[in-house]
């Protein structure tokens, strides 16, 4: 089987199909997401690449050249399914089933890889806000995960910590009422001490929830066809198959990849409408700050941070993301029939994939110039300000002078109290900062203002180095003294070196 008819099945179909949930389970086929984008012209492609693809090139170490290792070009990209969940005694359950596959990168190979309910990444989950909810993971691998929900807000008991580990054959069930504004969220390893590579072999996949203002709204919202989800990675490739082998320097600095990825696919191609289209973007890289922009510079308009709407769309021409910060963006297409291009990144000058503007619109939209309020705590308010120095010797990197323990907690944090936290990068090299439980406004960074991209509720925040920024925060909802939360940093190997701390939410 060529790969361009192999990528409908194993970037859209396993992902989207091969569900491995109860036949009657409620989602979404590839049919309905707009069957169109997925097709493919295989004869001829596959013919132009023939001779490019017939053998790999050899260095003498036995690695073979990515530049030689058969790449299709224009592969359409693949769009996880959307699965809606099956309502079971009054709960809308999501069947996941975490397992060991393997994925076709580059022709002819079959590259060892993890999945959830297919081969690479796994699917969308819709939620929608005041909904009671079970995520049950099934746990088909032959090493303990754990599986955290980032982003979303949950008492600590469901928030899929490494202190909910699920050992081989074991499901365990986040269950708890959805209770926050739509946002793009997604789900991860949180396993102490192998997060990263349970990343790096697929283990990831977006979360969408939705409650009535984000429905009444203008927006693109056709799944698939007009509201886009792009999980965006890089890898590193051996022969055709993953290479997770970081350095000393590399867990300090980050495992960065050559190789860009968009939902699982190596150069990829979506076929747009000519009108509004939304992408809901993740860096879900390990360790890489993409700096995001078009091939023709064109602007585009971000609507959403991390955790909620922006107050108004905020005019950009490039978006720069940290691993596990997301953003969504509306581009107007609407005058661009024929018209290619690329979405870059611009560090790398690298392409994650082409975008072709081939089909009228059958929807339009028209983008809200106001796209929701959102409630600010005040400043003078804080009843506190806690500090946090990200700093670390070589390979056991720390928070506040300490490394991560499983058995310390290192702040307790009062329900309902408003707080500032400062977090000071005091290292000569990139990190970020994600809190668990809730969601954050920046008040500043290295004390000028906040870029107005940035003025939405965020759990996750850029600190590059020898920089710092300040947050208001908030507690809310959920108290359990026993149980802990986490922050830490985002790149995952510095994760997994030590930049991680605990926290518990008392009364």
């Amino acid at each position: 089987m060529k790969r361009r008819e192999f990528i409908i099945l194993s970037g859209a179909s396993a992902i989207a199909l091969a569900t491995g949930c109860s036949d009657d389970q409620s989602k979404t086929p590839i049919d309905d997401l707009g069957r169109d984008m997925m097709k493919a012209d295989v004869g001829e492609d596959a013919q132009r690449q023939q001779d490019l693809n017939e053998d790999l090139s050899e260095d003498g170490t036995g690695e073979a050249d990515i530049a030689d290792l058969g790449i299709i070009n224009l592969n359409p990209l693949p769009i996880p399914v959307l699965l809606k969940g099956e309502q079971r005694g009054g709960i809308v359950n999501y069947d996941l089933n975490v397992q060991e596959s393997t994925h076709t990168f580059f022709e002819n190979i079959a590259a060892p890889t993890f999945g959830i309910n297919g081969d690479i990444l796994g699917p969308t989950l819709l939620l929608e806000n005041g909904k009671q909810i079970s995520i049950n993971y099934k746990n088909q691998l032959a090493e303990t995960i754990t599986m955290h929900g980032h982003g979303m807000h949950t008492p600590a008991l469901m928030d899929g910590t490494p202190h909910q580990p699920i050992m081989p054959g074991q499901t365990w069930s986040a269950e708890y009422t959805v209770n926050q504004r739509a946002s793009t969220c997604w789900y991860h390893p949180h396993t102490m001490d192998e997060t990263a590579k349970q990343v790096y072999k697929g283990l990831a996949g977006l979360i969408i929830v939705e409650d009535d203002e984000s429905k009444a709204l203008d927006l693109p919202k056709r799944y698939g066809v007009d509201d886009i989800p792009l999980v965006l990675q890089d890898r590193r490739f051996k022969d055709g198959k993953l290479d997770y082998s970081p350095s000393r320097m590399e867990i300090m600095r980050g495992y960065i990849g050559d190789t860009l990825i968009a939902n699982g696919a190596i150069d990829s191609q979506f076929d747009a409408e000519a009108k509004e289209i939304r992408f809901r973007i993740l860096n879900g890289s390990n360790s890489t700050v993409y700096k995001l922009a078009f091939s023709d510079g064109r602007s585009f308009k971000q609507i959403a941070t991390d955790a909620s709407f922006l107050e108004q769309p905020v005019e950009l021409s490039e978006l720069t993301l940290s691993p596990a910060e997301r953003a969504e963006i509306v581009v107007d297409f609407t005058n661009d029939m024929g018209e290619e291009l690329s979405l870059m990144d611009l560090t790398q000058n690298k392409s994650f994939c082409r975008i072709k503007v081939s089909t009228p619109a059958l929807v339009q939209t028209s983008l809200p110039q106001n796209l929701t309020s959102l409630t600010k705590l005040n400043e003078a308010d804080a009843l506190r300000t806690r500090q946090f120095v990200l700093a670390g010797p070589m390979m056991r990197l720390q928070i506040n002078g300490a490394s991560m323990d499983i058995n310390v907690i290192n702040e307790s944090v009062k329900l309902n109290e408003i707080e500032i936290w400062e977090i000071r990068n005091n290292m000569r090299v990139d990190h970020n900062f994600h809190i668990h439980a809730t969601h954050f406004m920046l008040l500043d960074r290295n004390n000028q203002p906040v870029p107005e991209n940035e003025k939405g509720y965020k759990d996750c925040v850029y600190v590059p180095a020898n920089q710092s920024v300040r947050f208001i925060v908030k507690m809310v909802d959920y108290a359990d003294p026993n149980v802990p939360y986490m922050y830490h940093c985002h790149f995952l190997e510095h994760e997994d070196a030590g930049m991680m701390g605990q926290f518990v939410v008392i009364a």
